[in-house]
């Protein structure tokens, strides 16, 4: 099963889209957890309320820029469940998201030859407090393997080519190549993952056989920050020579990263 999880900024926008594919059959609503109860089946009401439920942890949000939360599953399409095993997946996800307890509507669609569901919830709480997305695509990554074990679907780590993800994999200190292999994972990551701090980032690689270094000094009188790499093995001992940031970019260095 493959998760892709997407940010923004209109609610509005977000379940209209869904709403719209009831409208036209294409859909169909088989979960809501937190949800104003009201449903009647006819999709400008039900769009009504649905705003209405999220409204208050919106009006509650702080400093989140993009508290909407728009989710698809995508389980491989041999795989058949019937619209209360959707729903029990779907709540299954969101628990290991962190989302369990946040207000969420849930979609089949079936618009394509393939079933696949739509989450729409939000990242603040009640209190207007972010749930936390550090590490959300990897621990996403995670929760689809577990579920694909619980629920007997197809493994979609034999079908990377077809689902067109880019799955990262550690580093292999016995090749040559390992300044072209860090280079490699370095940018997947920094592409496709959040973090908050430098030691979220080296916790991180960390997971491919990556440590990454913190060096600071003085150089002609001035304070200077740095950056270096280097490839590990799975007993977390570093096994190569340090690479310097800059021969990977400056995206790569202390500036850059504190800016991601």
């Amino acid at each position: 099963m493959i998760a892709k999880i997407n940010t923004g900024a209109s609610m509005f926008g977000a379940i209209e889209y869904n709403q719209d594919k009831v409208k036209q059959g294409q859909a169909t609503v088989i979960f809501q957890n937190k949800m104003m109860e009201n449903y009647t089946g006819d999709p400008n009401s039900d769009l009504h309320f649905a705003l209405r439920s999220f409204e208050p942890y919106l009006i509650a949000n702080r400093r989140t820029e993009k508290p909407v939360v728009h989710i698809s599953l995508n389980p491989d399409p041999k795989d058949q469940l019937t619209d209360e095993q959707y729903a029990q997946l779907a709540a299954d996800y969101m628990d290991k998201m962190g989302f369990g307890n946040q207000p969420f509507i849930v979609y089949k669609h079936e618009d394509i030859d393939r079933h696949h569901l739509h989450i729409v919830t939000v990242r603040v709480d009640e209190n207007g407090k972010k749930i936390s997305d550090s590490f959300e695509k990897l621990r996403s990554m995670d929760a689809c393997r577990e579920l694909e074990i619980k629920y007997g679907l197809h493994p979609v780590l034999k079908k990377e080519r077809e689902f067109g993800e880019n799955f990262i994999r550690k580093i292999d200190y016995e090749r040559d190549d390992v300044k072209r292999q860090i280079s490699n994972t370095i940018k997947s990551v920094v592409q496709m993952y959040r973090f908050q701090s430098l030691g979220e980032y080296n916790a991180l690689l960390g997971c491919y056989n990556i440590d990454v270094k913190h060096i600071k000094g003085e150089k002609y009188g001035k304070e200077y920050n740095g950056i270096v790499y280097s490839a590990k093995n799975d007993k977390d001992e570093i096994v190569s020579n340090p690479f310097k940031s800059s021969l990977f970019g400056k995206t790569y260095g202390f500036e850059g990263l504190a800016k991601s």
